[in-house]
């Protein structure tokens, strides 16, 4: 399985990605703002989702909203 980024790049386990458009977080009034950096991310059985702490949680992102920094 291969996980891409926006631009195609392939994804690792522990990989830093940068978010690419403000995303606002389900069941909260938050939002994780463009330019934000995910550290660590952990891939997950879905190649179009990884894992990532954002703000001291850990969060499933889609890997269309990310690109690798």
């Amino acid at each position: 399985m291969e996980v891409r980024d926006s631009n195609g790049n392939l994804l690792n386990e522990g990989d830093s990605v940068v978010v690419i458009k403000d995303l606002k977080v389900r069941g909260s009034s938050g939002v994780i703002k463009r330019g934000t950096v995910v550290k660590n991310i952990r891939l997950t059985d879905d190649e179009e989702e990884v894992e990532g702490k954002v703000e001291k949680s850990v969060m499933v992102l889609k890997t269309c909203f990310l690109k690798k920094s």
